[in-house]
């Protein structure tokens, strides 16, 4: 959702930042891994229980998220090299941070509550396949309640208090489940639409038709 509504606003807005930052001698790739650090340490505080100091350094790892993609365009070396290298690291950063998250479920909520974690990186992961498997297809998969701006919102809201850590965790597994279930449905109807026809125009290709009158005219 914030992908698509406000990602022009949120680019402006990072611009001046990602050029600073190459200014300064920062690239992408060392902004996207330096989020990955911030996400690890971020775990380790929600395993221990630190929730004030989670949401901190959250947020940072929200930010460095933003501002790599500024940072590439900033510096003219956006690549897919380092839109591989992002999206990997995404996905290594919500399971480092579902892992904190199991970790404190395990010594405050023994017993099947652990499974919940997994529950929500199963559908993460679903989120990002479907995107990614549709868009090798030619096909649109952006948008729903819960793109990964959202998750790390909505897990920012679960660690204001350890009484609500839960009951919001369930409330973005059923949100993550209803956006991965709302992506399949959009991009298993436009895949069962016909491919659209492609018409060569006849004008388009002069050299075959001055080729088919000379091998005409040389066998007579």
């Amino acid at each position: 959702m914030f992908d698509g509504k406000f990602r022009q606003s949120v680019d402006a807005a990072t611009a001046p930042v990602g050029r600073w930052f190459v200014r300064v001698g920062f690239s992408a790739d060392v902004v996207t891994a330096s989020g990955l650090v911030f996400a690890m340490v971020t775990a380790w505080c929600i395993a221990e229980g630190h929730f004030v100091l989670a949401i901190v350094l959250l947020t940072l790892t929200g930010a460095h998220d933003l501002l790599d993609g500024a940072v590439a365009k900033a510096s003219h070396r956006a690549s897919q090299r380092g839109s591989f290298f992002d999206s990997v690291v995404d996905r290594v950063a919500d399971a480092v941070l579902l892992g904190g998250v199991a970790f404190y479920l395990q010594r405050h909520h023994p017993g099947e509550l652990v499974l919940l974690p997994f529950a929500l990186l199963t559908t993460f992961f679903l989120i990002s396949y479907q995107r990614s498997k549709a868009e090798s297809l030619g096909l649109a998969a952006k948008g729903g309640l819960m793109e990964r701006a959202e998750r790390l919102v909505l897990l920012g809201v679960a660690l204001l208090s350890p009484a609500i850590f839960v009951p919001v965790l369930w409330v973005m597994l059923v949100l993550t489940a209803m956006t991965a279930l709302g992506r399949f449905w959009r991009v298993w109807q436009v895949a069962a639409r016909p491919a659209p026809r492609v018409v060569i125009e006849r004008t388009a290709r002069p050299h075959v038709r001055r080729a088919r009158r000379l091998s005409r005219s040389s066998r007579h």
